[in-house]
């Protein structure tokens, strides 16, 4: 039986999940259409843009990615404490990039003066949307409602897009972390749409290799698609790059796990993977996998089959 989303999500268990959603029927999402002849190549950028932007606006970080023609994974990691340590006017800079807002925050913004029952009402509202930047479902739901109602515009239709609500997958070890983002970083190789994951377009190990995300591009895009509220000088300056979380780095929130040994073990596996060389395995292994005292056979079942062996878990 599917569980609700509250028992799915339960940060002080573990801060990461894996993300999956996917197109209705046969609808694309991305990728090119033959009995149609239609290129939906673009919603890539769409998507990569749109959570490059909320990452940038939540307290969620984004640990890796894959945009696949009728679906996209992410690994996220939730960090409420960072939106607890936000300032009142940060919070509603942040919420009021996406939503207008109430006339009443826009007052406050603004430096008008209030009084003592209005301020109550700014403070409440502030509380609600702090909550909101640091929960996965709105996230989502900034996410993939928009990219939705872009499509269907497009598509000249109506009625829903995305097969069902976002499905999400609790990481509870540092394998399960490290399986899954392999897993993510090697979806376009393993579906023979890349020979290697530097040369995988739209995914998260491209662009550690060679990033070459442009915000200030993204956010002029969005703008001119609407697909963010109005914004000011003040808002716009309050979305700072999202990078992508980094790797065991000193004195920030990072992964853990090196950068170097990850791409070693990424390269690793998807050779491993390759049709013209199942059966080759690499005499040695990647020094991560020896650090968490992983055996290589567990681990090839566990990233190359990682849907299906943890489905029950969704």
């Amino acid at each position: 039986m599917t569980k609700p989303r509250k028992e799915l999500v339960f940060v002080s268990g573990t801060p990461y999940y894996h993300i999956v959603s996917r197109c209705v029927r046969r609808t694309f999402l991305c990728g090119f259409d033959r009995q149609t002849n239609t290129n939906y190549e673009h919603r890539r950028q769409w998507i990569v843009d749109r959570v490059q932007i909320l990452s940038s606006l939540f307290s969620i970080d984004l640990c890796s990615y894959a945009i696949m023609s009728n679906h996209y994974h992410l690994v996220l990691h939730l960090n409420p404490d960072q939106a607890n340590a936000w300032s009142n006017r940060e919070v509603a800079q942040r919420w009021t990039v996406l939503y207008q807002g109430p006339l009443l925050i826009q007052q406050w913004l603004a430096g008008a003066p209030i009084n003592k029952t209005q301020q109550q009402t700014v403070d409440d509202i502030i509380t609600l949307w702090r909550e909101r930047l640091s929960s996965l479902s709105w996230y989502m739901k900034c996410l993939n409602e928009p990219i939705a109602r872009k499509a269907n515009k497009e598509d000249n239709c109506t009625g829903h897009f995305w097969e069902s609500r976002y499905k999400s997958q609790a990481l509870k070890t540092d394998q399960a972390l490290l399986a899954c983002m392999a897993y993510v970083d090697l979806n376009p190789v393993r579906s023979k749409l890349a020979d290697t994951p530097a040369t995988s377009n739209y995914t998260s190990i491209q662009e550690r290799i060679e990033p070459k995300w442009d915000l200030k591009k993204a956010v002029e895009g969005q703008i001119k698609q609407k697909s963010l509220s109005t914004m000011t000088d003040s808002t716009i300056n309050t979305i700072k790059p999202a990078k992508l979380m980094p790797f065991d780095q000193q004195n920030t929130q990072s992964l853990p796990f090196n950068f170097i040994d990850y791409l070693e073990l990424v390269d690793w596996t998807g050779r491993i993977v390759r049709e013209d060389k199942r059966g080759y395995i690499k005499q040695t292994t990647p020094p991560i996998l020896r650090r968490l005292n992983v055996d290589s056979d567990d681990w090839l079942v566990n990233s190359n089959q990682f849907e299906r062996i943890f489905n029950k878990r969704f």
